[in-house]
């Protein structure tokens, strides 16, 4: 009966909606006074309802009915109320001298809004059912390669020779040859853009799989790593190969003058970069492209391996093609159904007597950063905390742009209003960062509700342990004294922006 009524009450909104605009446009059309519009509006809105009680429009299950039953069902009454208001009523309209254009309009108002609202629904159904569920993760012990390290002979080599060159060049062959170790049978190549040619592949018989398939071509790229960690022993190799996006931006900013070539990369980045990580456009995107030529960045493609359980070793760029030499290290993390990249993320973060609490941000950094963030920090060396954009290659370059402007932190005015922030005070950080900090300074963060404001503009520390210094000096303050510290470092901050020039790190 709830479900009745709440369908019944929009259908009335859709028909006020219909009435306020033909109302609007009686002025070219009619007229009548208005009293007489409303007068039909609501003698045609109880028919329509009427209609709709009789034909069973609002009794139905929707749940498993298809977008054309759902647009029958819905155009049923509109038609018989057209017959009805043309034939039946037409001798009422010309008594209030209304032309049948205006029954008309309202009639086919309403069924275009019911018409769109059908499809939309059906389309979010779409688009949120990915049918992709997530991966199940076999634990497994500790497993050895089972095949001979044995020299392949001279007909085998050169059939993987031919094989390779098929796909990829003589420079490339002669680097996988002595990097890859293709002389040996315990090496095994692969070119197959489906990840399901892994699958037959027997469980550690090769201590390393080599993937000359594009990984912007590939199909399933998360379980398509998942499947080669399944594959080898403890400790195998994996060398796979993409095309960085930064080529192709360099390729159509070069072939065409400015501004027309940063205008075609705006349009590529978008329709590439964009529209398949938006939630209403993701599904729609893969299933047009099948996941072909798609954009990938160093960031992700790092992240998606040590997401599904690799280290990277090193990387050999050879021309536009970047080969990537991983080797299996542990589990893939769970995987979840489908990672969606959005432009707007929600963040885990450390609050208030050691309460996880999810902030808002605008993303500035490639997709699967979060996986990566340890190998960033040791390759910098604890990287330059004043300027940590400088250093860390996750980060996008128009997210540097937001970071220096404090544009990726607007959303946590979001976290604000809600309670879990106050103005000023120490930033939330991740549980990774947190476990990062001493013991006597996660003791005092967690007394404390973190801020938008943190200290860090006022003392501009560049390293952690001034970092450290810098929030101690903070909260040993504002534990004795808090409202009159988030006073002072509130204006000491103003000054620091306004004067100093200090910008977000």
């Amino acid at each position: 009966m709830k479900s009745v009524l709440s369908r019944i009450l929009t259908d009335i909104n859709i028909w006020a909606l219909s009435g306020l605009l033909c109302i609007l446009w009686r002025v070219a059309a009619d007229k009548a006074s208005i009293l007489v519009y409303v007068w039909l509006f609501i003698a045609m809105m109880v028919l329509w309802i009427l209609l709709g009680l009789i034909t069973g429009k609002y009794h139905r299950s929707y749940k498993q009915m298809w977008l054309w039953q759902e647009l029958v069902g819905m155009l049923v009454p509109a038609a018989i109320e057209f017959i009805v208001v043309f034939w039946v009523e037409r001798d009422l309209l010309i008594l209030f001298s209304l032309s049948h254009v205006v029954a008309g309009w309202m009639i086919g108002i309403v069924a275009a809004i019911n018409a769109i609202c059908i499809i939309a629904k059906h389309y979010w159904k779409y688009a949120q059912n990915m049918d992709v569920p997530a991966m199940e993760i076999e634990k497994r012990t500790k497993a050895k390669v089972l095949r001979k390290n044995e020299p392949r002979s001279p007909e085998s080599i050169e059939a993987i020779h031919q094989s390779v060159l098929s796909i990829t060049t003589e420079e490339d062959y002669q680097m996988l040859y002595e990097r890859a170790n293709l002389g040996s049978r315990q090496t095994k190549i692969v070119a197959n853009r489906d990840r399901f040619s892994f699958l037959q592949i027997p469980d550690y018989q090769y201590k390393t799989l080599v993937d000359l398939t594009l990984l912007n071509d590939a199909k399933g790229i998360n379980r398509r790593f998942c499947i080669v960690n399944q594959k080898l022993p403890d400790d195998g190799r994996y060398v796979c190969c993409y095309r960085p996006q930064e080529y192709m931006k360099q390729k159509i900013l070069g072939k065409y003058f400015t501004p027309l070539n940063w205008i075609i990369y705006t349009l590529y980045f978008w329709h590439k970069r964009v529209v398949p990580r938006l939630a209403l456009s993701s599904r729609l995107y893969y299933d047009l492209t099948k996941g072909k030529k798609r954009m990938l960045s160093k960031t992700e493609v790092f992240g998606r391996l040590y997401y599904c359980g690799f280290e990277v070793d090193e990387v050999v760029p050879m021309g536009h093609i970047e080969y990537v030499f991983a080797h299996r290290k542990m589990q893939p993390y769970p995987q979840e159904q489908i990672k969606i990249y959005g432009p707007l993320i929600k963040l885990p973060r450390v609050c208030k007597d050691g309460e996880i609490r999810f902030f808002y941000k605008f993303r500035t950094m490639h997709p699967y950063a979060e996986y990566i963030q340890d190998v960033v920090f040791d390759e910098q060396g604890g990287m330059n905390i004043a300027d940590k954009s400088n250093g860390d290659w996750r980060i996008s370059s128009w997210g540097r742009v937001m970071r220096k402007y404090w544009l990726d932190e607007l959303p946590m005015l979001i976290n604000w209003l809600k309670g879990d922030v106050k103005l000023v005070g120490v930033r939330p950080l991740s549980q990774a960062m947190f476990n990062k900090y001493p013991k006597d300074l996660q003791q005092k963060r967690i007394k404390a509700k973190p801020g938008l404001i943190p200290p860090f503009y006022i003392d501009h520390p560049k390293t952690f342990e001034e970092l450290f210094a810098s929030e101690n000096k903070y909260l040993d303050a504002y534990l004795k004294h808090p409202v009159t510290t988030d006073i002072r470092y509130f204006f000491m901050t103003i000054y620091s922006i306004l004067f100093k020039k200090i910008h977000s790190a």
